[in-house]
């Protein structure tokens, strides 16, 4: 398994949609949003969150792609800035020699 910088470089999204997220970055408050996105409590940790986040946006991206009709750009970007976020948060993971 990679760790979460380098399955966010491969993920290839539109310029625009990368520049708003990276944008709001700056504003990102961790316990305020990510309980918003992720409808719970309390956030989850940051590993947790990035990988829920990561299938979140996954699915979104299809909807983008495919023209679905509850496609919301503001909340894809409210999930790619949450999903950044925690990608600095979320511990790497370390690979082995031969795993």
């Amino acid at each position: 398994m990679t760790d979460a910088m380098t399955r966010l470089a491969r993920l290839r999204r539109p310029s625009l949609l990368i520049r708003a997220a990276r944008i709001g970055l700056a504003d990102y408050n961790r316990d305020r949003d990510l309980k918003r996105l992720t409808k719970s409590p309390t956030p989850p940790s940051p590993r947790a969150a990035f990988e829920r986040l990561f299938a979140e946006e996954t699915r979104m991206d299809e909807d983008r792609r495919t023209g679905r009709a509850g496609y919301s750009p503001t909340r894809h970007v409210d999930v790619l800035i949450a999903l950044l976020a925690e990608a600095r948060l979320a511990p790497r993971v370390i690979r082995h020699p031969g795993a």
